[in-house]
């Protein structure tokens, strides 16, 4: 059960992590965040964060 709670967390950081970098690309546009080099920077890493805490967890051994 915990692991599942992992890969759902990794999940949700990831989703926002491209928010953040679709934010920053200003393709979502009405927000602070809208057309901003460090959310295209930090958007992408962030996604890539969530993508690795979630395919870490799922890849974990079975008790």
């Amino acid at each position: 059960m915990g692991r599942v709670i992992v890969v759902v967390i990794g999940i949700v950081v990831a989703l926002f992590g491209l928010l953040f970098a679709l934010q920053g690309f200003g393709v979502v546009g009405g927000s602070p965040m809208s057309n901003t080099t460090t959310w295209s920077i930090l958007g992408p890493i962030i996604a890539l964060i969530g993508v690795a805490i979630a395919f870490s967890a799922g890849r974990g051994r079975k008790p």
